[in-house]
């Protein structure tokens, strides 16, 4: 089982060629088909070979697919004040790009 580790927008992520992950929005590539490179790749596993970076691994990339946009789910945010009858409520909806991973290259 062949997976890495690689971090994008602060976030890390584990995946594994074929896995379809939610991340932190990013621009679409300009042509249609056109692959994305994710180059800051932390540990890559293999079996029973691991390469840890320190902080990453030169030379590797792992290749996906753009698939698209879209928001999350909202959060509400509630501020309260005691003794003052202040209340406050917002909304959040997280904006984020699915991406379907195709393969680690060495």
């Amino acid at each position: 089982m062949k997976f890495a580790v690689i971090q994008t927008g602060g976030k890390q992520y584990l995946c594994r060629p074929g896995d379809i992950i939610k991340i932190e929005k990013i621009k679409k590539p300009e042509k249609e088909g056109e692959f994305l490179y994710f180059d800051k790749v932390l540990l890559t596993a293999d079996d029973d070979k691991v390469e840890i970076g320190k902080p990453f691994l030169t030379n590797m990339k792992v290749s996906a697919e753009w698939l698209g946009e879209g928001k999350a789910k909202k959060i509400s945010i509630l501020r309260y004040h005691s003794k003052t009858r202040h209340r406050r409520k917002k909304g959040h909806r997280q904006e984020y790009t699915r991406v379907k991973i195709n393969n680690i290259i060495t």
